[in-house]
């Protein structure tokens, strides 16, 4: 790749495979790139497209404006930013961090790199990594703003939507956590609807439209739901939690039935009954929110 005075850099550390997707879309914007990875060789396909390797992390950084990271967690980030020679090469330079990990380890991050004289975004990635340079894409970033619109015609060849959530910086970190909650419940309740499903006849595939219908049902419900929380008003006008628990019930008894293991729904079901225990029986089942948040 030849390089221009003008041409656009970025750095990008971790070739997992989410890494490697936002490498990927660097280059075809064409982006000048250089990566790093701990494990050498999984550069591949992507030097022959144009991507610089570097010989180590403090290289690579050293090599761009803007580092991008991208690992499983901060406990990884941690062991490859706090190294004294990658800290060093960062001081002055922006650091966007999309590895995924808890809003405590965001703030935590936030302030390692202001005492270090790092220009620090935090940010989460809501899309598989196939979905990345592709309208499909969702990111999520949080803090200085002035650093943020800087940098976003670089961040921008990643494709998709990016939104700002603002300069508190584990704001997307809050996002990502509480939607990667509503993402693992609901497919830890769809895989369990198809063992029992299955234990009496019903093939996963006659399951699977019906179960759509019932996805179809949850986006009014979200905003419902968001209301009554926000406004503390718990409606249980057409759904009240005394209906919910019997029909929680049922799944619960139909599973064990089968001998399925039925602990996650045993768990929702003993929230709901705690919730109506507290004289909550005529609310909705969005006055749980209210009763977990109690200490």
């Amino acid at each position: 790749m030849s390089v221009t005075p003008q041409q656009p850099a970025v750095t990008v550390l971790g070739l997992g495979p989410m890494g490697r997707a936002l490498t990927g879309a660097f280059l075809a914007a064409g982006v000048r790139t250089t990566v790093w990875n701990r494990t050498p060789g999984r550069e591949g396909d992507l030097t022959e497209r144009g991507a610089v390797t570097a010989a180590s992390a403090a290289e690579a950084v050293a090599a761009s404006p803007l580092t991008v990271i991208c690992m499983v967690n901060y406990d990884a980030t941690d062991a490859v930013l706090r190294q004294d020679a990658v800290t060093a090469a960062l001081k002055g330079r922006v650091l966007v961090n999309l590895s995924a990990d808890t809003p405590g380890r965001a703030r935590d991050t936030g302030a390692w790199a202001g005492e270090h004289g790092v220009r620090y975004l935090d940010g989460a990635i809501m899309t598989p990594a196939g979905t990345i340079g592709s309208p499909a894409g969702v990111f999520l970033f949080s803090g200085p703003a002035g650093t943020y619109e800087e940098h976003r015609p670089v961040l921008d060849a990643l494709g998709g939507t990016h939104t700002h959530l603002g300069e508190e910086i584990s704001r997307a970190a809050a996002f990502d956590i509480a939607l990667l909650d509503v993402f693992w419940t609901s497919m830890a309740g769809y895989v369990h609807a198809l063992a029992l499903a299955g234990a009496e006849g019903v093939s996963p595939r006659e399951l699977a439209p019906f179960a759509a219908g019932i996805a179809q049902i949850l986006p009014p419900l979200f905003e419902e739901f968001a209301g009554d929380v926000e406004d503390g008003t718990y409606s249980g006008a057409i759904n009240p939690l005394t209906s919910g628990v019997s029909s929680m019930a049922h799944v619960v008894h139909a599973a064990e039935d089968h001998a399925i293991d039925s602990g996650v729904m045993r768990a929702v079901e003993g929230l709901a009954r705690r919730t109506v225990a507290l004289g909550h029986g005529a609310d909705g089942f969005s006055r749980v929110a209210e009763v977990l948040r109690r200490r």
